[in-house]
């Protein structure tokens, strides 16, 4: 779900601003992937001016990378999902291209086997993404031990490494777990999420609420980054919960930023 504003109004208290327009379904970006403007319908204006991860990144002078099955060196074939890369809803995507943000998979096993990866990278299947209709389970999780093998081949990128996998949704099932008011909008069923590093907990479940917010927490704390805005939910705090029900937070609206999942003490107790 995409949710954006064409005003610089502030949520209150979560609900919808006024004079505010909102998303809720799959909009195209206003560039394609090569940084050319969308011209088809449904598509976000390309004056979307509010900040991303990356800019975030880029300010503070940290690496980053977006890396999806069907780039093709900027000529992407039909694999290449528009509505997947957030970056092309930027009006800075452009820029991103000309800095070479943004590439395929074979780019991102390329910098993986010379050992130089961004220390952020964001790596996206395409035909092997698991989603209903197109792809099966098996192929998801055969991309995704292609993406852990490669980097576990590089002891001295996978001692600093941590691999965040996660889906895109349920695939469809119905899931009676605990799912928290966290705006106006709500929050999403429960979907699956593995964290793969020297500094996981072993065989460790979290139960501490997170969704797809959480993982812009981790990258936020870990390189001291400030928020995306005022109104994000980058801004919850992380969840406290009583032990009774350790899922539902008792500060809610709260999401975690998967700290939880490590142990970093060998490395300073930080993260960094």
């Amino acid at each position: 779900m995409l949710t954006w504003a064409n005003t610089n109004q502030a949520f209150k208290g979560g609900d919808c601003a006024p004079g505010a327009y909102y998303i809720l379904n799959n909009y195209n970006p206003g560039y394609r992937a090569n940084g050319t403007p969308q011209t088809s319908t449904f598509t976000v204006p390309i004056q979307q001016h509010l900040p991303s991860l990356a800019d975030s990144l880029t300010a503070k002078g940290v690496s980053w990378g977006y890396y999806g099955e069907g780039w093709n060196n900027g000529n992407p074939t039909a694999d290449w999902c528009d509505i997947c890369n957030p970056f092309q809803y930027n009006a800075t995507y452009p820029s991103y291209l000309a800095h070479g943000n943004v590439g395929g998979y074979n780019d991102f096993q390329a910098k993986v086997a010379s050992g130089h990866l961004p220390a952020v990278s964001f790596v996206k299947p395409a035909q092997d993404d698991g989603h209903p209709a197109y792809s099966t389970l098996s192929q998801f999780e055969g991309f995704t031990q292609s993406v852990i093998t490669s980097v576990q081949n590089q002891p001295k990128l996978w001692k600093n490494t941590a691999i965040l996998v996660t889906f895109d949704e349920g695939g469809g099932y119905y899931d009676s777990g605990y799912v928290a008011p966290v705006t106006f909008f709500g929050d999403g069923t429960r979907i699956p999420m593995v964290a793969v590093s020297p500094f996981a907990k072993k065989g460790a479940v979290s139960h501490s609420y997170a969704d797809h917010t959480s993982i812009a927490k981790f990258v936020e704390r870990n390189w001291r980054l400030p928020k995306l805005s005022d109104r994000s939910w980058d801004n919850l705090p992380n969840p406290k919960a009583a032990s009774s029900n350790p899922y539902v937070p008792t500060n809610g609206p709260a999401v975690g930023d998967l700290f939880d999942l490590f142990d970093f003490s060998q490395n300073g107790g930080n993260g960094s």
